[in-house]
């Protein structure tokens, strides 16, 4: 699918590891400014697509077009400087480290330092819990503090688009409606693009435009989520509930 307008564009994306595909031929318009969910089964190649469209998969067919630049073998660290973030499942906080110091390492590429300390400011201002806690380790904080923090390290490189890897999974409900708040807010306050995959369909559809269902790695339908939500027969086949 393609589209006026589109910050990102898939074209014929097949991937996998091995010889073995995970994605057949996947079509896929991300208009500026939205949010897109991408949806389906467990296996379904949602965690796929995320790693081939952030370079840590290299796809074995298609093309993947950022703001009309193709990058197919474009490095990761250099996909990151053209404003593509990606948050995977499971956070990816260094233990290790505190909250302040995991924070600057997502602004460590950036030349401008004073925006690169007010970008830190910022995410302080947007996680007043990561703000008490800056000096605390990793390891010391709950799952939804990590959960912020992941999404806090991504927006301090000030990224145009944000892949998001499942942000609910194992939250609490009211955890993850403030992230889900959140992404909304971001996307109206500075334009944000949002591609997010998520198991909690309700979650997603609530602050998403449209919804891309996946099933055995290709796409089966995309719609608003308005509609998407409304299709009993869809949501029984594919989306479990």
């Amino acid at each position: 699918m393609t589209g006026a307008g589109a910050l990102l564009e898939v074209d014929g994306l097949t991937a996998g590891y091995g010889a073995a595909p995970v994605l057949h031929d996947v079509r896929l318009s991300v208009p500026s400014g939205a949010i897109i969910a991408v949806l389906g089964a467990n296996g379904a190649g949602k965690t796929t697509l995320l790693r081939t469209l952030s370079g840590l998969l290299r796809a074995a067919r298609g093309s993947v077009v950022f703001d009309g630049e193709d990058l197919r073998g474009v490095k990761v660290e250099h996909l990151v400087r053209r404003g593509i973030a990606h948050v995977p499942e499971g956070r990816g906080v260094v233990t290790e480290l505190t909250v302040d110091e995991n924070l600057r390492l997502g602004g460590l590429w950036r030349r401008d330092r004073l925006d690169a300390a007010r970008a830190l400011d910022e995410v302080y201002d947007l996680f007043p819990a990561l703000a008490q806690r800056r000096a605390s380790a990793g390891h010391q904080l709950s799952g939804g503090e990590r959960q912020m923090l992941a999404l806090g390290r991504a927006l301090i490189g000030r990224p145009r688009l944000l892949l998001l890897d499942e942000p609910s999974l194992g939250l609490a409900p009211r955890i993850t409606a403030q992230i889900m708040a959140l992404l909304r807010d971001l996307r109206e306050r500075t334009g944000l693009t949002v591609l997010l995959v998520e198991q909690n369909v309700r979650s997603a559809l609530s602050i998403a435009d449209e919804g891309v269902v996946l099933s055995l790695g290709r796409v089966v339908t995309r719609n608003n989520a308005a509609e998407l939500r409304d299709d009993a027969d869809l949501r029984h086949a594919y989306l479990g509930f």
